[in-house]
């Protein structure tokens, strides 16, 4: 079986790349990046990948198997289209199956809507495809809280306008680890799974912040026109705004699902405790 992945440069291309080469071989495995000399470290044969360049696309998945789709970071207007290419591209070059990393959240009434709205749009595409799929929605990254730690030092707690919505968390590693599984097992197929762990309030993240890294952070609410002004002084107006909507879910209880993952992955998804403690040794 060979298998590519696309956006491979990128933090969650990367991780299932990695966990493919485990489960397969590095010789089974195809990298597809846009820029392909950021992907040549993953050890593996990399080919030029371009979500606005189809006709290239396809050729650069002949021979593949099963390809799994990064949803991209254009703004959502932009997504679709482009992942429309990928897949016309896929079905070009003989390609059998598609496995999709969708996302969870609010669909209605949050900046980070269109986001979701854009990403069930494909779903929808890879579903009429005629190809055999697979859907993962994925939890929120765990990795920027962790990255944003000197930030929360400075301020004393954990701040944003989450309230007490709990958030289905998921690490880019254990995503890497189950994709790797969908693209690589059939009994997946016409599949749609949510791919987190196990949900946690704020106050919850901030006591688990506290045992990795010897803080006393308390959590902070805000509401979310607050936590949106904050958002867009530090990071502008478009990334500030897509923040509070993805926080201001949370607040919502979209966020708080089911996980499928250990259907997904056939092992648990890693506890919150064990994760922390971990990193508590490493730190």
């Amino acid at each position: 079986m060979k298998i590519a992945v696309t956006a491979a440069s990128g933090q969650l291309g990367s991780a299932i790349v990695k966990a493919a080469v485990t489960l397969l071989s590095k010789d089974d495995v195809i990298a597809l990046a846009r820029t392909p000399d950021k992907a040549q470290h993953l050890g593996v044969e990399v080919r030029l990948g371009d979500y606005n360049e189809p006709e290239i696309m396809a050729e650069s998945l002949k021979g593949v198997d099963s390809l799994l789709l990064v949803s991209g970071m254009d703004a959502p207007e932009k997504r679709i289209g482009q992942h429309r290419n990928v897949i016309e591209a896929a079905k070009q070059a003989g390609v059998k199956k598609i496995v999709y990393t969708s996302v969870q959240g609010a669909e209605e009434n949050t900046a980070f809507s269109p986001v979701i709205q854009s990403n069930r749009q494909t779903e929808q595409d890879v579903r009429e495809s005629g190809l055999d799929w697979v859907i993962g929605r994925n939890g929120i990254y765990i990795e920027p809280d962790l990255e944003y730690i000197e930030s929360y030092k400075k301020a004393g707690c954990i701040f944003n306008c989450a309230g007490d919505g709990k958030c289905g968390y998921t690490t880019r590693n254990e995503l890497g680890f189950a994709y790797a599984k969908l693209l690589t097992e059939d009994k997946h197929n016409g599949a749609t799974y949510n791919l987190n762990g196990e949900a946690i309030s704020q106050t919850q993240l901030a006591d688990y912040m506290n045992l990795a890294f010897g803080t006393n952070l308390v959590f902070k609410s805000m509401s979310v026109e607050e936590y949106r002004e904050d958002r867009m002084a530090e990071l502008g107006e478009f990334i500030g705004t897509i923040i509070a909507g993805i926080y201001q879910g949370i607040r919502e209880d979209k966020a708080d699902n089911p996980s499928d993952y250990e259907k997904a992955a056939g092992r648990p998804h890693v506890s919150w405790q064990t994760f922390f403690t971990q990193l508590s040794n490493n730190t």
